[in-house]
């Protein structure tokens, strides 16, 4: 029996850096690849083209999901496994996801793996000269793997993960994700994210009377940080981490009060 086929799909922006080796990292994988690109100065789609891609290009837009989205309504294969230009498939999960399109018989937390409509694959995040094991970030499940027209991004949160229609289930090999070259590209990135988490702030705060609002900046600016740093380095361990743990820790708490005095200031 021919096994089913598997559309890559990726929403890009100047990825001219990571996007060769997401893609070598699929090439026995994908009977497609959809790239939905939002208008790069660099030579990300030109790299694109190179691996024969189906490429459209649009804006870039604040909520990159929205991109996504359409790179997985553009796809045509039975199976959808969406990642994004700085994550690449381990082997191991190559041919995890092949046993799946190949109606193979393997272990599995669901039984009947031909009922599961979408798989949970765990991640690897690259941070400062090592994966983060600890800390909360690993395994860090996200859902990329899906049947077409079974799963679909909300597009309402940075952060989100695909809904799945039926039963998910899990995958034990991981996807591995190098998210910055340098902590100065992860600044910049940190700085980013915390200016969409500002604007989540103010429509959370729409119509809340002073009551309400003075909770939140009690939350945002001391609760909030104090809590998270102390789950992820101390409870969960970030400190196994060494000193990328205690970065880590740290940066990911301070979002909380940055994102909040940027919803202040903006």
């Amino acid at each position: 029996m021919a096994r089913k086929s598997l559309s890559i799909v990726l929403a890009t922006f100047n990825e001219e850096e990571n996007l060769s080796e997401c893609l070598d990292s699929v090439k026995n994988l994908a009977d497609e690849i959809v790239i939905v690109d939002g208008s790069s100065t660099d030579a990300t789609v030109q790299i694109a083209k190179k691996y024969g891609a189906k490429v459209k290009i649009t804006t870039n837009k604040k909520n990159f999901h929205i991109n996504k989205q359409m790179a997985i309504d553009m796809a045509a294969s039975d199976w959808i496994l969406q990642l994004d230009g700085d994550e690449q498939v381990s082997p191991e999960l190559g041919d995890e996801i092949l046993a799946i399109l190949k109606d193979e018989n393997r272990q599995s937390s669901i039984v009947n793996h031909k009922s599961v409509n979408g798989y949970w694959i765990p991640r690897k995040n690259w941070f400062l000269g090592r994966f983060l094991m600890k800390g909360g970030q690993y395994p860090d499940y996200t859902l990329r793997l899906y049947k077409k027209g079974k799963g679909r991004l909300p597009q309402k949160d940075v952060h989100e993960q695909a809904e799945i229609q039926g039963k998910s289930g899990y995958l034990k090999n991981a996807i591995l994700h190098y998210p910055y070259k340098d902590f100065s590209q992860y600044l910049n990135k940190w700085n980013r994210y915390n200016s969409l988490f500002a604007g989540q702030i103010r429509e959370e705060e729409k119509n809340k009377n002073i009551f309400w609002k003075s909770l939140y900046a009690a939350g945002y600016l001391f609760v909030k940080p104090f809590h998270w740093f102390l789950m992820t380095y101390f409870r969960h361990k970030g400190f196994m981490d060494s000193w990328p743990g205690f970065v880590f820790s740290l940066f990911s708490a301070l979002r909380f009060p940055v994102s909040y005095i940027k919803y202040l200031t903006g």
